[in-house]
């Protein structure tokens, strides 16, 4: 191999394919911290269920006040 090839190859592995490497994975990086749009779903349904039951344990919990009010007595 001629000694301009060695020395190109020399140059492109010790310079460029570092800063390559580098930026591929920052742009990896910038792209995983943004939610996508099936992420972005799931949350939504995710804060829909929790309002849901969030209402569900008001609801049982003014049922269980009429019916048994010493209950909250004798949680653990």
């Amino acid at each position: 191999m001629p000694e301009g090839a060695f020395v190109v190859a020399v140059a492109f592995l010790t310079i460029v394919a570092p800063i390559w490497i580098i930026f591929h994975y920052v742009t990896k990086w910038r792209i995983a911290k943004t939610l996508s749009a099936d992420d972005e779903k799931m949350l939504a349904d995710l804060w829909h269920s929790a309002a849901q039951m969030e209402d569900r344990i008001r609801s049982l919990e003014k049922i269980l006040d009429a019916e048994a009010p010493g209950w909250r007595a004798k949680a653990p």
